[in-house]
């Protein structure tokens, strides 16, 4: 399941995008998520779903936060995740209430984790579907993930990985026993 639209009908994927702006026009207002009681969404929108949401103001990045696991409905994950990112992606001030006009909404919707059991990076890069995969490293306390929208910045394999490691705080060349790699795919919304 790739950037699948069709896993999502058009009013799912317009209420999950009303839902996130919602959320942070909300946090302009009141500093907080927008409360989403799930009993009012179909099944499928109550569904546990781990879930990143990406903004972008005139094109460019404006925040990007999500999650891993599955812990919560997917509207709640939403709600949650498009509040954190307008107001708490370390990388960005908080959004202010004259940038909302222009602010672009992203939802991706994880797949579960899929562990990769690799012997090597050299395993690792065949194994790897430019585009398709998001990928998650794990070494001790340090973690990265890039999303497979990722791929149209870094289309090889090698710089992928290269990044990733960069990202997580490992030095570019580092490989060990210990290294935990998971994929994932995604269905885009926005």
């Amino acid at each position: 399941m790739s950037s699948s639209e069709s896993a999502w009908d058009a009013a799912a994927r317009q209420r999950l995008l009303g839902l996130a702006r919602a959320s942070v026009e909300h946090g302009l207002r009141e500093g907080e998520p927008l409360p989403v009681d799930e009993a009012h969404y179909p099944p499928a929108l109550r569904a546990l779903r781990a879930a990143f949401v990406t903004l972008r103001l005139r094109g460019d990045l404006r925040g990007c936060t999500g999650t891993l696991e599955a812990v919560h409905p997917l509207v709640v994950e939403v709600a949650r995740t498009a509040h954190r990112s307008a107001f708490r992606d370390p990388r960005f001030q908080p959004l202010e209430r004259s940038e909302l006009a222009e602010l672009a909404f992203h939802i991706s919707i994880l797949s579960p984790l899929e562990p990769l059991e690799v012997e090597s990076e050299a395993g690792l890069l065949a194994r790897l579907r430019p585009g398709v995969d998001g990928l998650v490293l794990r070494e001790g306390s340090l973690t990265g993930t890039f999303l497979p929208a990722v791929w149209s910045h870094l289309p090889s394999p090698e710089n992928f990985v290269r990044e990733l490691k960069r990202k997580a705080g490992l030095p570019l060349d580092h490989w060990s026993a210990t290294l935990v790699l998971q994929r994932y795919t995604v269905d885009e919304i926005g």
